[in-house]
Order: structure tokens, then sequence, then C-alpha cells
């Protein structure tokens, strides 16, 4: 097991070494794969939403280069299925196949087919927020012609159409849907960045909306999980949530789902569930653990954070950082290294360093 003598020097350390395994995942259009590109899950495909979260790291380390040609590669998917979207504002969808797909093959930007739980609104608040927050915090063009302008405006309009703010979806997970607290979060903190944009029009109500459902909701994360991981996005990097709710999130998901080498989805979770019967052996998601890690360096809790980098750096492999790991074991699941949790681990690193250096 790794261990931390010189928490500055091994923290670079690990951050260099982490970005060459993310870089590794990029294909030459833009995109991420979720994992490795020989993998045999099906996670050499390219998410939204995992490209949101691969795309933090470099945002992290200032590699903007890497991120424009990320963001440029999924504003061509968008443009790529123009049409789509087009019916989908006029006529609200009904089939999980009328709904913005999650998943695109990394070179052509083709839609996958089979069936998926393709209704994931958060994976368009997500974009949608990103590209706000370059836009108009770093100062980033993002937006670079008017086929951009209009492509995000139709999105707006889409998560209108949708009624995003009570249609159910299959949220982060991809699993059963029902209204999801943090893929309503995820719309509503994106169509807040994006409405900061002259160019963008966001009709207040959208936004109202969607608080309105948050209120009741909150702090569950949907109508059968009283406490989910996901949730934790509503407080990083979404920032939707009251101080009141955000304590309770971090409480429940720490006292709840919290294990040794990741944090549970939630309570009965099925995927990679170790146990016969499929209960009570859920498996451990590695990046549970830099996301708790970011959430408290970012509250000044710094013990807490580093605390969290260490079981991290505990779960870390040779190999890179697996998706999750089986209910108290060291063995892990095929999807190694997973994308997200590489990006993650960077920023909690980099922050916790960033801290240490500025404490020298």
């Amino acid at each position: 097991m790794k261990t931390l003598q010189e928490p500055r020097l091994t923290y670079k350390d690990l951050i260099q070494q982490h970005l060459r395994i993310l870089r590794n995942l990029q294909y030459k259009s833009g995109l991420f794969a979720a994992a490795r590109k020989n993998v045999g899950t099906g996670y050499d495909k390219s998410w939204m939403r995992d490209n949101f979260y691969e795309c933090i790291a470099f945002e992290t380390i200032g590699d903007w280069d890497t991120v424009e040609k990320t963001y440029e590669a999924i504003l061509k998917i968008f443009l790529k299925h123009e049409e789509k979207i087009d019916w989908a504002v006029r006529h609200k969808p009904v089939h999980a196949y009328q709904y913005i797909h999650a998943r695109f093959h990394p070179e052509t930007f083709d839609e996958y087919w089979e069936e998926w739980g393709n209704k994931q609104h958060d994976s368009i608040g997500a974009i949608l927020f990103r590209i706000g927050e370059l836009e108009h915090h770093h100062k980033k063009i993002i937006l670079k012609d008017e086929s951009h302008v209009r492509i995000v405006n139709k999105l707006v309009k889409y998560l209108e159409s949708v009624e995003y703010w009570h249609d159910k979806d299959s949220g982060m997970w991809e699993e059963g849907e029902e209204v999801h607290a943090s893929s309503v979060g995820a719309c509503v903190a994106g169509l807040k960045s994006i409405s900061r944009l002259p160019q963008i029009e966001v009709p207040h109500y959208l936004i109202k909306r969607g608080e309105e459902t948050l209120e009741k909701l909150l702090p569950r994360e949907s109508e059968t999980k009283f406490v989910d991981l996901a949730l934790l996005s509503l407080i990083w990097p979404y920032n939707v949530v009251t101080p009141k709710q955000r304590n309770y999130i971090l409480r429940n998901v720490e006292y709840l789902l919290l294990r040794k080498r990741g944090v549970i989805r939630y309570k009965n979770d099925h995927y990679y569930n170790k146990n016969p019967d499929k209960y009570s052996e859920e498996a451990e998601w590695t990046f549970g653990l830099s996301w708790l890690a970011i959430i408290h360096e970012k509250l000044g809790q710094m013990k807490r954070a580093e605390r969290f980098v260490n079981k991290m750096i505990e779960a870390d492999t040779p190999r890179g950082v697996p998706e999750l790991y089986f209910s108290n074991s060291r063995k892990y699941n095929e999807n190694i290294p997973l994308g997200w949790s590489e990006s993650l681990f960077i920023v909690a690193l980099h922050d916790l360093n960033e801290k240490f250096m500025k404490g020298k």
C-alpha cells in the first residue's frame, strides 16, 4: 500500500501518474472513453456525463486545450443529432429512444441504439453547467460560432419540452426511472449557469420549477432512495443546496454509504453485488472517496479531506483507479482505470497539495 511520508512531493507524483493514465483514455476526436479502450464491458464508449467529470481534472490543472477539444466534440455530437433535438423540442418525448442519448461512439458520434437507460437529464444539465462556467468564469471560448449558440439554446428548450422538473429519468446510475434530485439539481445548475450568457435564453420559470422540486425531494434522492452517492453532485460541482441540506447529505452519505475502499451508491445496490441474494454486499465505488475529499477541502475541513485522500491512495493500483471494489474485499471489477475516478482523484490530490503549498 502507498503511504505519504512527504505529502507535497507524493501528491505531485500521483497527479502526474494519473494524468498520464487519464490522457490515454482520450480518443483523437476529443472524447474520452469511460474506461480503457480495449475493455470488454462496453466502457470503451463515451458517456456525456463521464466526459464532463473526466474533463474537470484538466480544468483543475489549467490544460485548456484538452478541455476545449472535448467540449468542441460534445457540441459536434449535439449538432449531428440536431434534427432529433428539434423533434423533441416540438413534441414532448414519450419513449426512451426519443430522448437525447447518454452514450455515443467516440469517433463517429453515432448513438448506440440497444436498450439502455437513455433518459438521463443530468447529463444535459452537466454540459450546460460546464459550458456556462467556462464561458463566464474562465473566459474560455467554448461557443465559437453561431451553430454552437444555436444548439445550446435548443438544449434549453429541450429541457423545457421534457419538463425535467417532474419527468422521470434513469439518473446518474442509468437504472429505474424516477424523479431524481441529482438529475433535477444538475438541470437547475446548468440552466442557472448558462443563463448568465447574454446569447442564451433561459425562461426564469424553468429554474424555479426545478428548485421547487428540489425543495420537496431533498435530502432524499428519490421516492425509493433516502440516500444516494449521486447527491454529492448537488454539493460539488453544482452547489445548488443550502448549508442545511448539504450537511444532511454529507452526514447521510458518510454514515450510511461509506465503506473501506469506496462509497456504495445506495442501499441494496445490485450492480456487482457479490452476495448471491444481491443484498447487503453492495460494491464500493472508489470515486466516492475523492468526491468526499474535494467537498471537505472546499469546506476548509482539511483533516477530513486528507483522510479521504489517504483512503483513495490505498484503493489505488498500479493500473490506475478501478470503478469499484467488491464488498469487503481487495478484488475490483474489470472497469479499470475508470476515467471518472481518475479525474476526481487528480482534483482531490491537486486541491490538497495546493493547500499544503500555501501553508508551507
